[in-house]
């Protein structure tokens, strides 16, 4: 409600800036149920290689801004991420003068080192509630639909990987990526008639 009521419109959301952090699997081979009669066997499936990075990735309405993989078997910190704030702010630099963002509650993003950051840059912390993804459109909109490029998708390694997080971003128009922000307003409100439930999806 805090959202809804605290502008007069929505154009200060072409100055939203989000991101959210992603496991990126090497291969992304998904199991096929098996419809099995009584007394049967299934077929044995293999494995496949559990050989991930995690992406980080920050976006607003005009497209991605920064991307980057963390080295392999890193994992995100409050100082990690501080420093990512800083290469973000580097390349939004002389590009917006008011920066509203917009997190969600994990660990890192609510240290006591990355509230600091953010209050040294100047940008307005946009408020996220907690366990919230329907809210958060870097999980409902951008990650969902890389999800479904990446599907039985393989990559041989990091360059390749790479390479197909480029294909996936450069593809997508930018009427994708405001979609994405645009339509938070409509979010907030359905949780609002939803008396604060999540939305379900038909």
């Amino acid at each position: 409600m805090e959202l809804m009521t605290s502008h007069r419109n929505y154009q200060w959301l072409r100055n939203l800036i989000t991101g959210d952090e992603k496991w990126m699997l090497y291969i992304n081979y998904t199991h096929k149920r098996q419809w099995l009669n009584g007394g049967q066997t299934g077929a044995a499936t293999s494995k496949t290689d559990s050989k991930k990075v995690m992406l980080s990735v920050c976006w607003g309405v005009e497209g991605i801004i920064h991307w980057e993989l963390l080295p392999n078997g890193y994992t995100i910190t409050a100082d990690l991420y501080c420093q990512q704030l800083d290469r973000l702010a580097q390349k939004l630099k002389e590009k917006q003068d008011r920066i509203y963002f917009l997190h969600d509650n994990a660990r890192p993003h609510v240290a006591k080192s990355t509230r600091q950051k953010l209050l040294k840059l100047g940008w307005v912390t946009i408020p996220h509630p907690p366990y919230s993804p329907d809210l958060a459109p870097t999980d409902y909109h951008l990650f969902r639909s890389l999800s479904n490029h990446l599907r039985e998708k393989k990559f041989n390694d990091e360059n390749d990987l790479k390479m197909g997080l480029l294909n996936f971003f450069g593809q997508k128009s930018q009427d994708f990526y405001e979609r994405g922000i645009l339509s938070l307003p409509e979010s907030w409100q359905q949780i609002i008639d939803s008396n604060v439930a999540y939305i379900v999806e038909s």
